[in-house]
């Protein structure tokens, strides 16, 4: 029986963190990577063709290229190979597997964490959530993927895009967004720091590098806007409420 195949498109620190997990939990799958900056012929690294020729292909792009990959791609697909999506907004990400490469099996994801925090926890993956927004595969072929994650521990969550985005956009964005603004304010820990500081900081260490993820979102997912408006409104009373208070007696 051929082994089955598993292309990766992408490298950056979420594709090979991806590799990893491919690695440990479904170890008798043979792994292809495409990127530009690994030469192929080691076994694993591989022509961009060889990586597009296999049964699933993991899209680990940056959402801006996300469009040009697909057409770069869609004369190369197989019928049968399912195209596996896992960027961080779900909308945009979907509109354009439907439209560029329409009936071609797919399945969307988000996996709702990182390597941060997977060496954060020693590797256990106990609580960690995979959010499923769409895919057009058949459940008998879906049904035991869900089963084999939650056996090793995993929380699938299924939502639209559209709810998904919504949330993410409270949630994963606000995180980015105070974040950002923090490591840019030159912000650090001290000898001295709270439990809550900790936790702080440690939001702002797990997102301080990842300034293209941050943008994109910002970008590709309609409802950062607001958050950003709503959040921006919130500082400024908070602000004002402080500076205008009476003078101490």
């Amino acid at each position: 029986m051929a082994t089955f195949t598993l292309g990766i498109l992408g490298y950056g620190h979420f594709g090979a963190f991806l590799h990893r997990m491919a690695e440990r939990f479904v170890p008798d799958v043979t792994v292809r990577v495409h990127t530009r900056s690994r030469k192929p012929g080691d076994g694993v690294f591989t022509t961009f063709e060889e990586a597009v020729d296999s049964d699933a292909l993991l899209l680990c792009v940056p959402i801006g290229v996300y469009e040009e990959t697909l057409h770069a791609i869609k004369d190369l697909l197989r019928p049968e190979t399912i195209l596996i999506d896992v960027a961080t907004v779900k909308r945009h990400t979907g509109d354009l597997i439907r439209a560029i490469v329409p009936g071609q099996p797919h399945i969307c994801t988000h996996p709702m964490f990182g390597p941060e925090s997977y060496t954060k926890q020693g590797g256990d993956v106990t609580g960690f959530r995979i959010v499923i927004t769409e895919t057009n595969l058949p459940d008998a072929t879906v049904e035991p993927i869900r089963s084999m994650l939650r056996r090793e521990g995993f929380d699938i969550v299924e939502k639209t895009a559209d709810e998904h985005d919504r949330e993410l956009a409270e949630t994963l964005f606000l995180t980015h967004y105070v974040g950002q603004v923090i490591a840019r304010g030159g912000f650090e820990r001290t000898e001295i720091d709270t439990v809550s500081f900790g936790f702080l900081m440690d939001a702002v260490d797990s997102v301080r590098h990842d300034t293209r993820l941050f943008e994109e979102v910002c970008r590709f997912n309609s409802y950062c806007e607001e958050v950003v408006r709503r959040f921006d409104r919130s500082e400024r009373d908070v602000k004002e409420r402080l500076l205008n208070l009476p003078p101490s007696a």
